[in-house]
């Protein structure tokens, strides 16, 4: 529709309560976001992918009348999101895990890197897989919540609002998951140069 295009998303969410027509905006503004970001906190196939899509976008839609208009809605189906993929794996008794990031997507490295002062580490292509790595074998509380901070560049009132925690601690989160990275960036350093002291002349 393309009346939708220059609305803004609670626009829209208030021309849905009258007429189901707008939701398919939402859908079709939303869809690849929501996807990209189910693989990205979790370890489901394509075919779980797609229902868990389904799901949050009916559950959003039975839910409009419920949208605090004072919130982002993007926030609001993050949470949905959220909610339904920690609901898929308690039905599914498994652990939650994130899927690797695609090569594709080393803005979240760059990000975190330039977060951590870790930019001149990344000039070699070895480095940014080792950086890889450890983000993804950090708990899933903290790989998930670098994610929405890196990677889905949510904001700290964002990830408030999806994760439905305090401000104070998600900063605090955000601040533990950091040390326990940099904690294990040092060990790789130290780990990787007993294996290879020269790996500097390469």
């Amino acid at each position: 529709m393309k009346e939708c295009q220059n609305k803004t998303d609670e626009q829209l969410v208030l021309l849905s309560l009258s007429n189901e027509n707008y939701f398919s905006c939402l859908v079709e503004r939303y869809e690849k976001s929501l996807t990209r970001y189910i693989f990205r906190i979790s370890s489901v196939t394509r075919e779980d992918a797609e229902d868990l899509l389904q799901d949050i976008f009916i559950k959003a839609y039975i839910n409009l009348n419920d949208f605090d208009p004072r919130l982002k809605f993007s926030s609001w189906i993050y949470r949905i999101a959220h909610n339904e993929v920690v609901s898929f794996w308690r039905k599914n008794k498994a652990r939650p895990q994130l899927v690797s990031i695609d090569d594709s997507e080393f803005n979240l490295i760059e990000n975190l890197a330039s977060d951590l002062d870790l930019l001149d580490e990344m000039e070699k292509l070895e480095n940014k897989k080792n950086i890889k790595k450890i983000l993804l074998s950090l708990k899933t509380e903290y790989r998930e919540i670098l994610v929405l901070k890196y990677l889905e560049e949510k904001s700290y009132e964002e990830i408030s609002d999806i994760l439905k925690k305090p401000l104070g601690t998600i900063a605090s989160l955000i601040s533990r998951a950091k040390a326990e990275f940099r904690k294990r960036l040092a060990e790789n350093r130290n780990r990787y140069g007993e294996q290879k002291p020269e790996i500097g002349n390469q």
